[in-house]
């Protein structure tokens, strides 16, 4: 046959590890900031794979507006219930950030009926701040909600997650963080996400955590990180997926940290913006202790939620992802 000898060559074991993986043995990560809702069970399950202990949750836009407050509340209600039961079925610990997310904030009549109802959400367990809020278009809608918003986050004592707007995003940042300020919120309390190389210095320069998504195409990718990292070092730095329902990565955490690693950058550097520093910022809701990392490992998938399990008709616990073999 033509080039078979090429394809004996080049072609790789369907069982092969990923080659980054090499890089990040025995490491914990922490996503601050990916969409699971949106995700699949495979993907829960290369992420433990991958070291990925425990995840942040934002609400956010579905990607078509919502039409009632109801259904804002069949969502809240979703992260704090059954996102977080399947997450912990694959070992991972889940928790959210809950808020009124930009985009739909400039719908004014809706946008005042979910305020009403987020106190019921931010006070539950699990809820590690309110967010993902700030702005989009930055128009006066997004701003009477941001501002509105900040003020339940300051009397719940919880921290904040900003997003950035993706068009005039330095201006957009700037205002966000002088917002902050006016209501008084102290700027340690505060996740602004999404930032890059154009904002970082004046988020770290005003005291302000500094997140970062490695994302395809639109917002960081990793290879920028890793100078950002060389640059600015890791003090309040951290880094996120995003991963949600557009071409995202869900490993992008670990992969990060891989070509870190490659590039000669600290261990202990890798270690704060993949992990520690997310859990400094947002356990100071009161709501994570490391210990329940160990404890979602403990695995049973004979559990049920609210008499749903993550297996169906007959589904033995687990499956090998890397395995040819469906049966």
């Amino acid at each position: 046959m033509c080039c078979s000898h090429e394809l004996k060559e080049t072609a790789q074991p369907l069982t092969m590890v990923p080659a980054f993986m090499e890089h990040i043995k025995g490491m914990q990560f922490f996503d601050p900031h990916i969409h699971m809702t949106s995700r699949t069970t495979d993907d829960y399950q290369a992420m433990a794979a991958a070291g990925i202990t425990a995840v942040i949750e934002p609400a956010f836009w579905l990607g078509q507006p919502r039409t009632g407050v109801d259904t804002f509340k069949d969502y809240f209600n979703s992260l704090i219930g059954w996102e977080r039961f399947r997450s912990s079925q694959f070992g991972i610990k889940h928790y959210c950030t809950i808020g009124l997310n930009s985009k739909e904030a400039n719908n004014e009549k809706l946008a005042e009926a979910v305020m009403e109802i987020l106190p019921l959400f931010i006070y539950k367990e699990g809820v590690v701040g309110v967010g993902e809020i700030g702005f989009d278009d930055q128009t006066p809608a997004e701003e009477k909600y941001y501002r509105a918003q900040l003020e339940l986050a300051k009397e719940a004592g919880l921290p904040v997650q900003i997003h950035t707007p993706h068009r005039d995003k330095k201006k957009g940042t700037t205002r966000s963080m002088d917002i902050a300020i006016e209501h008084g919120i102290d700027p340690k309390m505060v996740i602004v996400d999404h930032n890059n190389e154009e904002t970082v210095k004046e988020v770290l320069d005003r005291g302000f955590w500094a997140a970062f998504t490695i994302y395809p195409f639109t917002k960081m990718g990793n290879e920028r990180m890793v100078e950002v990292v060389k640059q600015y070092g890791s003090e309040r730095i951290m880094i996120n997926s995003a991963a949600d329902w557009g071409i995202s990565d869900p490993l992008a955490v670990p992969k990060t940290a891989a070509l870190m690693h490659e590039s000669g950058i600290d261990s202990n550097d890798i270690h704060l913006v993949t992990f520690r520093n997310a859990i400094t910022a947002f356990a100071q809701s009161g709501q994570i202790n490391e210990a329940d990392f160990e404890m979602v490992k403990q695995i049973d998938q004979s559990l049920k939620f609210n008499g749903s399990t993550v297996l169906r008709g007959g589904q033995q616990p687990f499956r090998n992802a890397q395995s040819t073999i469906i049966s």
